[in-house]
């Protein structure tokens, strides 16, 4: 009987440490790793020559959306392709759960998640349940969005909340820890929460203290105000005694384009006192909902959907105006609901946030679109082949520690982010020299090169450049 399920041979071991990788061999029994180095005499029923491949801890996704796209796509190929394991959902004050059958439909973005399809996820136990029964290709841990607590719990979301109101978001926070959630998110950016001052928010992050939990947050502004913002998100952390996370860290607009130089520095002190995380893509062009007051500042905008019209997905809003016979900001008006893509970021700002040593790598697309943003497909392999191999901003073992163990340690998912024996065998063998993003904003849905195969929980889930149809994934329950 052969000693292990699978052996990876002669294979470049990157560990997700940032430590320098070595060439070696790594033995797979169930859904653990078994053994790590020279294993020349040991046997298996798969043996992979990797002939220099580099073989590295699964990728983890910091941001993601994909709380309803792992029930309806459970193969998930936009991120098992680019060697995602496990995904961070439930972000930007958004989560598939708690919904309360008996409330209205949501206001954007919260309708991402609450269609009358997914009423039936009262509370994050219920949805945990659904994924087990009907497992993903990959795993995910939750948080719970405080815009669902908000649109739970009040009549108009347009206000502060009563004390009353807050005691019982904080009720239905605390469910949400004890079903499993790994954190609070906020989105104070959208409407369904930009009326909740600094201090409801304080009050609600309180019930993270006991359970360990997360506060991860979109700001209340990238732009004009990010500093502003950086400083509640710190107080925010240390009133309520929690660590925190920026969400797709970014300076949007040209009029605030090299703040990173500040935003940076003040991350920097903050971290002298509190623990403070952050994240970001490898792009220059953000995506979320179509907002027609946005337009005027963004050198272009393009529709990834509208619900009134569309044909205008994959469009330029500036060409769908001239065809209307109005203002950019007229034409998106009419399109609402909606989705867009902004390009408003500098180039030099992405890549000074990238390379702080501490920024996670999180995609923050929306796949289920028809026509998304390219990260929902390259993320990953852009930092590994456009910004580590062919731009020389880190090293191959620093790319990959930012979307590995760094991501593990930051949200608390065990025995996951480092090839260690015992962890697990979430795994994705590539290749360092042909690695790349091919998504791209005309043509976004396209598979990435250079990933040759993918393991989650010991399982491959990606080879011979497609899914293999097997769906190992499990949710990662906080503890």
């Amino acid at each position: 009987m052969p000693d292990h399920d699978i052996l990876f041979r002669n294979a470049r071991l990157i560990d997700g440490t940032g430590r320098p990788s070595e060439i070696g061999d790594l033995a797979v029994s169930g859904n653990r790793i078994a053994a790590i180095g020279d294993l020349g005499g040991a046997s298996a029923g798969q043996v992979i020559d990797a002939d220099g491949m580099a073989l590295s801890p699964g990728f983890i996704d910091s941001h993601c959306h994909d709380d309803r796209a792992i029930l309806d796509m459970p193969l998930l190929e936009p991120k098992v392709s680019q060697g995602v394991t496990t995904v961070i959902n439930g972000n930007c004050g958004v989560s598939i759960a708690p919904v309360l059958p008996d409330r209205p439909d949501a206001p954007p973005p919260l309708n991402l998640f609450v269609g009358e399809d997914y009423r039936h996820f009262p509370d994050f136990n219920a949805y945990f349940s659904a994924l087990e029964k009907t497992p993903s290709a990959v795993n995910s841990a939750c948080l719970c969005g405080h815009s669902n607590l908000r649109h739970a719990v009040m009549d108009r979301l347009d206000r502060a909340a009563t004390s009353e109101e807050i005691a019982q978001m904080c009720g239905l926070l605390e469910q949400a820890l004890n079903d499993g959630a790994i954190g609070l998110s906020t989105g104070l950016y959208y409407p369904p929460a930009t009326a909740a001052p600094t201090e409801e928010v304080i009050e609600i992050s309180k019930t993270l203290a006991n359970h360990g939990g997360l506060y991860v947050t979109h700001m209340r502004n990238e732009e004009d105000n990010v500093i502003q913002s950086l400083e509640e998100t710190f107080r925010i952390g240390r009133d309520a005694g929690v660590p925190v996370v920026v969400s797709h860290h970014k300076c949007v607009s040209q009029p605030n384009h090299g703040k990173s130089k500040i935003t940076l520095a003040m991350i920097d002190e903050a971290r002298k006192h509190q623990s403070v995380s952050l994240d970001a893509y490898p792009y220059a062009a953000s995506s979320t909902i179509l907002q027609p007051e946005r337009v005027a500042k963004c050198a272009r905008v393009m529709i990834t959907w509208s619900d009134v019209m569309p044909e205008a997905s994959g469009r330029d809003l500036s060409d769908i105006a001239a065809e209307m016979g109005c203002s950019d900001e007229e034409a998106a008006k009419r399109l609402l609901p909606g989705g867009a893509v902004y390009f408003q970021m500098s180039e030099d700002d992405v890549q000074r946030i990238l390379s702080y040593p501490d920024t996670m790598i999180g995609s923050d697309g929306i796949v289920q679109d028809k026509h998304p943003h390219p990260r929902a497909w390259g993320t990953f392999p852009r930092v590994l082949g456009h910004y580590a191999r062919d731009e020389g901003l880190f090293p191959l073992e620093t790319a990959v520690h930012k979307m590995t163990a760094l991501t593990a340690r930051t949200f608390g998912l065990k025995d996951r982010g480092i090839l260690q024996v015992g962890g697990f065998a979430d795994l994705v063998l590539f290749d360092p020299d042909t690695i790349i993003d091919v998504a791209d904003f005309a043509n976004p849905c396209r598979a990435a090169k250079g990933i040759d195969k993918v393991f989650t929980n010991g399982i491959c889930t990606w080879a011979n450049g497609q899914a293999t149809g097997a769906r190992p994934g499990q949710p990662l329950r906080r503890g």
